[in-house]
């Protein structure tokens, strides 16, 4: 499921993929944008002096700390016995990068367990395809049916359910079979005839506390809100404010394709500020004078511009474009660091 998928990554209210929706003589343009938004309050681990921590991984033989380059993956078959997994070979084994939502077959959507479910996005028209946006859901939406297809995002292929409500479609990816454990999996007793009499008291129970409608208004997070009170309320009163010294500051820089860039320096056609002729040539041979004379192979060294405010899934690519290895198991920050010494 899209688990490497948060909402930073996604921009929150901005589409994060866009594909076409295809079954038979239809091409629907489409662009995802998740349905959901996490407003957990997430809580950083700082020292005594308020320096925010890093998680680092440690050898359980020696406890020595180990680098980014020293992680390989490994598949446990029994106890203490690992099947060792690189880096290229997981990506041999992705599935062909596509653009297309591949519709396979119609169900009826009540024929759908909810335990299925995973997470929700909404499936929104291209410019041009709102016509046949709204005949696909209206068309579901009168027979009562779902649409079951696959599609590829972030180097994996997902199995969805497309379905029709108020006159929108939505994506709702689906667990696989082998994830869902059953009743005799976790030891539930087989089920058994209830009380009649207790049935009818309780029926009683249910009925006074039964609503016409389901209100998701009243689904508030209390502990999250009161959490975010608490923080507002000791800013507001200056307490247990800390402010790390000496921490690295990072320039404010624009958004940029890191992929683009690296093809731009691969290239060696860097992105330069325009300067006058005049301010070129001094800066040209006040240059000459004082830098030293460099080899071949430093002149033919592309310089790589990373975007300090890059996400991780960015870094992820571009480190992946440089087959830098152990990426896969590296955080944002060490994901910054390989790359910046590369």
């Amino acid at each position: 499921m899209p688990d490497d998928i948060d909402e930073e990554e996604s921009g929150g209210t901005r589409s994060f993929w866009s594909g076409t929706v295809a079954f038979g003589l239809l091409s629907l343009p489409v662009n995802l944008y998740m349905a959901s938004k996490r407003n957990a309050v997430s809580l950083r681990m700082l020292d005594s002096d308020g320096t925010p921590l890093s998680r680092r991984y440690f050898c359980s033989k020696d406890d020595e700390p180990l680098e980014p380059d020293d992680l390989v993956r490994g598949y446990e078959v029994s106890k203490d016995t690992f099947v060792e997994i690189r880096d290229e070979e997981l990506e041999a084994l992705e599935p062909e990068k596509s653009r297309e939502i591949n519709l396979t077959q119609f169900v009826p959507l009540e024929s759908i367990d909810p335990l299925y479910f995973d997470k929700a996005y909404f499936l929104v028209p291209d410019e041009g395809a709102q016509k046949a946006y709204r005949l696909l859901a209206a068309s579901m939406a009168n027979m009562g049916r779902a649409g079951i297809a696959t599609f590829v995002m972030r180097d994996k292929e997902y199995l969805i359910a497309i379905i029709s409500e108020g006159g929108i479609l939505r994506a709702e990816t689906l667990r696989f079979h082998d994830e869902i454990r059953s009743p005799e999996d976790i030891g539930l007793p087989s089920p058994a005839t209830a009380d009649k009499t207790l049935v009818a008291r309780l029926k009683k129970q249910v009925d006074q506390l039964s609503t016409k409608t389901f209100s998701p208004e009243e689904l508030a997070d209390d502990t999250a809100q009161r959490l975010q009170e608490l923080v507002e309320k000791k800013l507001d009163e200056g307490e247990d404010v800390v402010h790390p010294a000496n921490l690295p500051t990072q320039e404010t820089a624009q958004v940029i394709d890191l992929i683009q860039v690296l093809k731009r320096s691969l290239e060696g056609k860097t992105e330069r500020k325009a300067e006058s002729p005049k301010s070129s040539r001094a800066k040209s041979t006040k240059a000459t004078k004082s830098a030293p004379k460099k080899s071949s192979s430093e002149k033919n060294k592309p310089e790589l511009d990373i975007d300090q405010n890059a996400s991780r899934a960015e870094l992820y690519e571009l480190a992946k474009e440089l087959h830098i290895p152990g990426r896969s198991q590296m955080s944002r920050d060490e994901l910054m660091r390989a790359l910046k010494r590369h």
